[in-house]
């Protein structure tokens, strides 16, 4: 069967380019889509430059392999022989498949560009360019060399309309992708109908190499998604893939996992009226029996091409089911990288208790539901927190283990890092990075400190925190729900950057906290869920509404209880929701910010802050969308409804009370009106 897939020849700022076969999804890369070969210089049949190209050929895949965003770069050799290389794997791919797909991007590259210096393979998974030219460094969002890869299978719905709806979809998936600093990686889909008939959902793909800063991805993937009309006009799916970004999008789901950003569908007028049931096809001039072949074809191979698709997607889904559910608890590690890990996380107990004065009460910085902190200082200097667990832990030692192996790998710069851990004498210690400015209550909160948080620094505290929190649910190889997100556990270091602590300890603690269900409900009121304070139920979600009284604390600079006037004391849900029902919003900011400070930002913050808090879990979004709500000026926020565990002391009805998100910004005394808000991004819970 003929493949949908054909090239295109790129605008000028895109090298020209040829797409072979269709690769399918769940094979093994076989062949490159499209080599792209230097045509400048040559080297030699058992030369030092292919020495070099061999060296990087073993290194390269196996540090793709174990790196969390699928990324690596390398450089063997010295002038003239010098040899550089970057290797980026599909967010999606699983890492044992991105080292798989790379090495086999070394051999193929030698062969399709036989003895080039610089040579580029493109597979679905993954993509290999090595040069003798420094193009490593370059992050400027330049995509050099690119192809184009075109699904020939026409859309049955208007093609303006749907090419409109495309762009939609891959403009916010940018906007996800670039605003994501780990991995520069972003998925998506959108419901696309019309009014009397409906047609498949698009989904989209973009990404860009995780060392790119987020203004040079955004502009990198805006460059390729404006030539998307263009080329891919009317057509069910295509593709622009460089060495710097790439995007997709199709009508079916070509990625694994659920989508990280989900777009409604939005109303797209009637479809065309189909043609007459008596219309006469018009005639050709090859007689009967070339209209007979060319109706057999046009009806065989779109049935074809259809359970084609039907088949490669019914074992895509059975491939998944195979794959056996996560256990809570993992047996002892016998991988040796996990061994390893263990070893270099051990401290002595001894080594800890001088480095505390043996836990003095002087040096201790706090206590929690997990056990108190104290701060030691190691040999050489090093200024360490030190939380020593609470005894009533059930779990085991070699249990604990491995549990805390996998949350040494979590890494992401708004984590606090674990530095080691003893296990001595009944003693649970982990040692962490310690932070200079402490937690953000201990500056938010008080009167005379709260004017160092500048609008600046608070602004950038939420999206560290959102950041954190995203990755902890979503982008890490562990799903961690932290069940007590507070302003205590938000720690700032030396430049007031965010750290989220104490996230491993829910799943560390013991077994019965880490199931649906809990008997045992730890956290915090005021920050907790409705849904997990009063039934014990707790999933992201409910981490998700602390996250939003997090943001209304930061904004108000209010704890979320006692009093806020002489008068009166009222709890910080009401006080929001009070005054945004009013239109007086701008009276809750903090008075220590500036009249200086940009009302559009607060107003945004308490608006996502409202949407976190909402009652049902299913209407608060998930953290990725989040971050694209606190990122983009362009997507438009849904109307909260009434947040939970808001207590209203004026006479006006709550049946439904939704609320439109300022337009503008004005004095604080002013209303702001309020008028009905199109909803055009929402999030749906996955299947």
């Amino acid at each position: 069967m003929a493949s949908h897939h054909q090239h295109h020849h790129l605008p000028s700022h895109l090298a020209p380019a040829a797409a072979l076969l269709l690769a399918f999804l769940l094979a093994p890369p076989a062949a490159a889509l499209t080599p792209l070969c230097g045509k400048n210089s040559n080297y030699t049949a058992n030369s030092t430059y292919q020495a070099n190209i061999r060296a990087l050929s073993l290194t390269l895949p196996k540090s793709a392999n174990s790196s969390r965003t699928l990324f690596a770069t390398g450089r063997v050799g010295a002038l003239p022989d010098i040899v550089y290389a970057l290797a980026l794997c599909r967010g999606d791919t699983s890492a044992s498949a991105c080292g798989a797909c790379v090495a086999t991007a070394f051999q193929d590259a030698q062969q399709l560009c036989a003895y080039d210096r610089d040579a580029s393979v493109f597979y679905d998974p993954c993509f290999l360019r090595f040069s003798d030219q420094n193009f490593v460094s370059d992050t400027s969002g330049d995509n050099g060399n690119s192809i184009a890869l075109m699904n020939t299978q026409n859309v049955t719905a208007p093609v303006k309309l749907f090419d409109d709806a495309v762009g939609v979809l891959l403009n916010a998936t940018a906007d996800y992708a670039a605003a994501n600093s780990s991995r520069r990686f972003g998925t998506g889909e959108a419901g696309f109908e019309t009014v009397d008939k409906g047609y498949p959902k698009i989904y989209g793909l973009a990404q860009c190499r995780p060392d790119m800063a987020s203004a040079d991805c955004r502009s990198c993937l805006a460059n390729i998604i404006r030539d998307m009309p263009k080329f891919f006009s009317g057509k069910q799916g295509g593709r622009i893939i460089g060495i710097q970004c790439f995007y997709r999008y199709e009508q079916y789901p070509f990625f694994f996992g659920p989508s990280l950003l989900q777009l409604p569908a939005p109303s797209l007028g009637a479809a065309p009226e189909p043609a007459p049931a008596n219309a006469t096809p018009p005639e050709t001039g090859g007689g009967g029996t070339t209209n007979s072949a060319g109706r057999i074809l046009a009806i065989a191979l779109p049935i074809a091409a259809a359970i084609m698709a039907a088949v490669m997607f019914c074992l895509c889904l059975w491939m998944r089911k195979r794959k056996p559910a996560r256990k809570q608890s993992l047996a002892y590690p016998t991988n040796p990288e996990d061994i390893q890990t263990i070893d270099s996380l051990i401290l002595d107990l001894s080594t800890l208790r001088v480095a505390t004065d043996n836990f003095d009460e002087s040096n201790k910085l706090g206590e929690g539901g997990f056990g108190a902190v104290y701060k030691g200082v190691l040999a050489g200097d090093e200024e360490i927190a030190v939380k020593r667990l609470s005894q009533s832990s059930r779990q085991g030692i070699e249990e604990l283990k491995n549990e805390l192996v996998l949350v040494a790998k979590l890494q992401h710069k708004n984590l606090v890092r674990l530095l080691g851990v003893c296990l001595e004498e009944n003693e649970k210690l982990l040692v962490y990075e310690y932070m200079p400015n402490k937690s953000i209550d201990t500056i938010l909160f008080d009167p005379d400190r709260s004017s160092q948080l500048d609008w600046g620094k608070r602004f950038r505290i939420v999206n560290g925190i959102a950041r954190g929190l995203q990755y902890l649910h979503e982008d890490s190889q562990l799903k961690i729900i932290h069940r007590d997100l507070k302003a205590s556990n938000v720690l700032l270091d030396n430049e007031f950057n965010p750290k989220i602590s104490d996230f491993g300890l829910a799943r560390l603690f013991g077994s019965d906290q880490s199931q649906d269900v809990t008997n045992r409900v730890v956290g915090t009121y005021g920050y907790m869920a409705p849904e997990y304070a009063m039934r014990g139920n707790y999933s992201i979600k409910s981490d998700v509404f602390s996250f939003g009284i997090l943001i209304l604390e930061i904004v108000t600079g209010r704890r979320n209880s006692g009093s806020f006037d002489s008068e009166q004391s009222v709890d910080l849900l009401s006080f929001v929701w009070e005054h945004w029902t009013m239109g007086t919003i701008l009276e809750t900011m903090d008075s220590s910010l500036t009249k200086h400070s940009p009302g559009d930002q607060m107003l945004k913050c308490i608006h996502v802050g409202l949407l976190c808090v909402q009652e049902d879990p299913a209407d608060r979004p998930m953290m990725s969308v989040v971050n694209v709500m606190l990122s983009s000026s362009t997507v438009s926020l849904q109307a909260p409804s009434r947040p939970a565990f808001c207590f209203q002391n004026w006479g006006t009805k709550d049946s439904d009370m939704h609320s439109e998100p300022f337009r503008g910004v004005s004095q604080s005394t002013d209303r702001l009106p309020m008028s009905p808000n199109e909803v055009s991004i929402t999030e749906l819970e996955p299947r």
